[in-house]
């Protein structure tokens, strides 16, 4: 009996993240044994699960129909096992959260410190990424987003005061070429492109105005996906960047990097950690809300 839960579990892990490789890391195991797993389960019940190809893994017919049939009761034994904490003199499990990187830099890992210094059962996996994740699926216990961008069946707790975009360059760069006064200067600027891991596309770069938005396609030399390096090459004098204000840290205010455009740029919702509201918050995760929550 032991043996067919194991395969199960193995069968599910490999079709919940589409390869074996993955599968065996998040299983703990080895890919020759994860193999090893499905083939017998498929033995004995001497029908076709998964198709294996050198690059990818699929469901068969009979596959879909016994993920349907079997994947939510291993959740909800996960779920009940993490319910079990609530009985222990101190909250335990692990909390699973996907977010960008700067979230995890400005916001998660200062407010979530204490947590793991006074609960050290309690532990945190960090999936961080700029690429939007469906938690349901991938099985993340909660993500974090701007307010405005999560789904409406979600619960959503805001984590952080309101956001300020900025435009800021270095000095060396406005010594060069003329501040711009409106968001359409920018289009005679460099100015760095953020690629959007969620479609691919560039982000335009969106200023207020009492008669609406204004949104402005820019030009530069770079492109990137990371906010990081993006303020790195504005420091270098190699163009305007275009990103929350916190993300800037010091380098305004200590001048290092010239703001533009400030009153172009009105506050908005921040960021919110969200999960199912189907969900039933374990101890350690009713620890994880609260401590994130904006106070």
């Amino acid at each position: 009996m032991k043996r067919n839960l194991n395969d199960l579990l193995s069968f599910v892990a490999v079709a919940r993240e589409g390869s074996f490789t993955r599968a065996a890391g998040f299983l703990g195991v080895t890919q020759p044994a994860l193999s090893q797993s499905i083939t017998g389960l498929e033995n004995r019940l001497q029908i076709r699960l998964l198709t294996r190809t050198t690059r990818s893994v699929s469901l068969t017919a009979a596959g879909e129909r016994l993920l349907a049939a079997i994947g939510h009761r291993f959740d909800e034994i996960e779920a009940e096992l993490d319910m079990l904490t609530a009985l222990r003199d101190k909250p335990a499990g692990t909390v699973r959260i996907t977010c960008a990187p700067n979230v995890l830099h400005n916001i998660l890992l200062p407010k979530l410190a204490p947590i793991l210094r006074e609960y050290p059962d309690v532990n945190l996996e960090f999936d961080a990424s700029h690429a939007f994740r469906n938690i349901v699926v991938d099985r993340f216990d909660a993500g974090v987003r701007l307010g405005d961008t999560i789904d409406k069946d979600m619960i959503a707790v805001p984590i952080g005061p309101p956001l300020r975009m900025a435009a800021a360059a270095s000095p060396d760069y406005f010594s060069r070429y003329p501040i711009p006064q409106t968001p359409q200067d920018l289009v005679h600027h460099n100015c760095m492109n953020m690629r959007m891991a969620s479609t691919g596309g560039l982000y335009v770069w969106e200023f207020d105005h009492p008669d609406g938005p204004v949104n402005v396609r820019v030009n530069g030399q770079l492109i990137f996906n990371t906010s990081a390096h993006m303020v790195d090459a504005a420091l270098a004098g190699l163009g305007i960047a275009f990103l929350p204000e916190e993300e800037f840290g010091d380098h305004i205010a200590n001048g290092r990097l010239t703001r533009v455009l400030a009153a172009w740029c009105d506050p908005f919702p921040g960021y919110y950690l969200y999960y199912p509201s189907r969900k039933q918050p374990s101890p350690a995760f009713s620890l994880v809300v609260d401590a994130l929550r904006e106070k």
